[in-house]
């Protein structure tokens, strides 16, 4: 049994869900994991906000507009009266929960959640009647049923195995299961969610929960490349990843994958393969388990990156400096993304600059601070065990021409990061490029 999830992107329009339709249809007992369609959860959270701020008719129109465009998806998606009835059906017991907290008092964060809950809802709903039409037995396994979180927000993972291998069980001869990423119920049994990008951690749980023969992340782009297409030209795919090498990409900026999905996946020794709806032909990219080949495999960036810097000589053998530094980032729920030391000073990076005011107005009591903005972390990726010789010199080559504020080296087996000005973001990538992986063909 293979798990295959498809984002809001591979189920955006009718044409897309009957694509869809037939990669899922290709082998028996499969189970997908669909998104809401590309733009819905975006409609939804906005009539989220605008019965927050009590415009009912804002909230009525948008949930007619929404309504509208499902009603042209089910007309073109589905051929005969008894499939189109079945997908209105269904669209409409949404729409009809989206227009009950426009009669009543909007009920704050668990009514968002039930909201947002319904975009994964109508899309299942879509793909069922579709394949239903078609003349498969697809079943249905509600998210609802069995994915549950703890009190601390982590997944329930025994209740999680223990209730979807029953549900499968009840329908043992299905053609292939269906259900919904993203969404899940919490310790009190209220709807809830996995966050934006949950989609794929949906389907690292459901794959260790049924010890899958792989997980199938499936997007509009043919697996995770080793640079930016957006910045730099000629990049490609990597083939093989590991599930470390992988985390990192996510984490620093490769959209393709969510940091938080490979996790079960790694655990478990289930490979994920990335693979592009638009060309299923496409090899992919495979995250497994194996065991690194010594080589660098790819290079990302995260933006809107902030530097601060804590000069002070009472820190030279000053015990617990540190700590004190980190407790204050701590208090404003602030996370670091790099650091760096020396004798008399302390240097990190944070992408949450909302509260830099805060922090740097209490950092001031142990020194002299300063403050880079608008910077950017280049990640380099690859099998960096320090004994495997030449990395950081190719690295530190390729950047000869460009300022450094930061470097990162040796707190990860998988990763350099380098920070340098935003200004300089397409030249270091491209730079990087052609040192790194120029002649190179990646397997």
């Amino acid at each position: 049994m293979k798990v295959l999830k498809f984002g809001g992107t591979s189920v955006g329009t009718a044409e897309r869900i009957k694509h869809v339709g037939e990669l899922a249809a290709t082998s028996a007992c499969n189970i997908v994991v669909l998104s809401a369609m590309s733009g819905t959860t975006n409609t939804l959270v906005e009539i989220g906000e605008y019965l927050y701020k009590g415009n009912i008719p804002g909230a009525q129109e948008t949930i007619n507009a929404l309504e509208t465009k499902y009603a042209a998806v089910i007309s073109e998606l589905l051929d005969t009266p008894d499939g189109r009835n079945r997908a209105s059906v269904a669209i409409g017991r949404s729409m009809a929960i989206l227009r009950s907290f426009c009669r009543g008092e909007f009920g704050g964060e668990d009514a968002e959640k039930e909201i947002l809950a319904q975009g994964e809802l109508m899309s299942t709903a879509l793909m069922e009647a579709h394949l239903l039409e078609r003349g498969l037995r697809p079943v249905m396994l509600p998210a609802l049923d069995f994915m549950r979180t703890l009190e601390n927000g982590e997944p329930d993972m025994e209740y999680i195995t223990d209730r979807i291998r029953r549900l499968i069980e009840l329908e043992p001869d299905a053609a292939l299961y269906i259900t919904q990423g993203y969404i899940c119920r919490n310790s009190q049994g209220k709807i809830d969610n996995l966050k934006r990008g949950g989609s794929d951690y949906t389907a690292s749980l459901i794959g260790a929960a049924v010890d899958a023969e792989e997980i199938q992340i499936w997007t509009d782009i043919d697996g995770m490349h080793n640079n930016d297409p957006r910045y730099v030209e000629g990049t490609r795919p990597v083939g093989t990843l590991h599930f470390e090498e992988a985390a990192e990409l996510a984490y620093f900026g490769a959209k393709i994958l969510h940091p938080t999905c490979v996790l079960p996946a790694k655990l478990a020794n289930i490979p994920v393969r990335l693979l592009n709806t638009m060309a299923p032909e496409a090899p992919g990219t495979i995250i497994c388990n194996t065991v690194p080949d010594g080589r660098i495999k790819a290079v990302a960036a995260k933006d809107n990156i902030t530097a601060i810097k804590i000069k002070s000589g009472r820190m030279l053998l000053a015990y617990g400096f540190l700590h004190k530094i980190f407790d204050i980032f701590e208090k404003y729920r602030t996370s670091i993304d790099m650091m760096a030391t020396s004798e008399v000073g302390v240097s990190v990076t944070v992408d949450d600059d909302s509260r830099l005011s805060a922090i740097v107005d209490e950092l001031k009591d142990f020194g002299t601070v300063t403050v880079d903005r608008d910077m950017v972390i280049l990640c380099i990726v690859g099998d960096l065990e320090w004994h495997n010789r030449g990395a950081e010199t190719s690295v530190l080559e390729a950047l000869r021409d460009i300022p450094v504020r930061m470097i990162s080296y040796g707190g990860s087996n998988y990763n350099i990061s380098v920070l340098v000005q935003a200004s300089d973001k397409l030249r270091a990538l491209r730079l990087l490029s052609e040192r790194l992986f120029a002649g190179n063909e990646n397997d």
